[in-house]
């Protein structure tokens, strides 16, 4: 899937790129190098001259890549959103029950949180901005679909008595949703847990729950 209304082009221009070896590689290093200034300074405040010198280049050079620094972040997210999509919509089609399945959904949020943690970032940052814009439509759009996934799965569980049946299944998802992503505020490569562990550990709060099995009542 793709999430761009004009992924057309964007995508033919990837593949054009592609096929030209050193230019294809000097133009995905702009992009990673564009993205971690989106992710440091913020979308806003990073001007096409940043980029620029941040990739020891005149801003003018820039151009033969770009058309502006929009299409940049451009790639940059909608790069991330394809890709855990596609890897979401895998997980849903595996045919496991919903328990298994939610919890490999939970895997690969947490496994994006190093190959796309510029992307994240500037998710969470430039969101409001953004979306204003027609040509980032299709953040809104790949937000639902996301929701519309996890919800579903939520609720098959709860239909399958795997999960609690008074649980509200969209908090939930967004309960869910929001403790990944605000993860790339603060995981950092190399630290105790990598990202795999974190994915675990989660997965067993979430579904063991952190109380133990001797429940306790206290009065206020």
């Amino acid at each position: 899937m793709t999430t761009r209304k004009n992924s057309g082009s964007a995508t033919a221009k990837r593949q054009r790129a592609s096929s030209s070896g050193p230019a294809s590689e000097r133009r995905d290093h702009l992009v990673k190098l564009a993205a971690e200034l989106f992710a440091r300074k913020g979308f806003q405040a990073t001007t096409v001259r940043n980029i620029a010198d941040e990739a020891g280049i005149l801003s003018g050079s820039l151009y033969h890549h770009f058309d502006s620094k929009e299409s940049i972040v451009d790639e940059v997210l909608s790069t991330f959103l394809d890709d855990l999509i596609a890897r979401y919509r895998a997980a849903l089609e595996s045919g496991s029950d919903p328990r298994s399945v939610l919890s490999e959904m939970v895997r690969i949020g947490f496994g994006t949180l190093e190959p796309h943690r510029a992307a994240i970032t500037v998710m969470q940052n430039d969101w409001s901005y953004l979306r204003q814009f027609e040509r980032f439509n299709y953040l809104v759009k790949a937000e639902d679909e996301v929701e519309q996934m996890w919800v579903a799965q939520i609720k098959a569980g709860q239909a399958a008595g795997q999960f609690r049946g008074d649980v509200d299944a969209k908090l939930t998802y967004r309960m869910i949703r929001d403790t990944i992503w605000v993860a790339v505020r603060w995981f950092r490569p190399g630290g105790r847990f990598n990202t795999t562990g974190l994915a675990e550990h989660y997965i067993t709060v979430l579904f063991d729950g952190l109380a133990t099995g001797e429940r306790t009542s206290q009065r206020a």
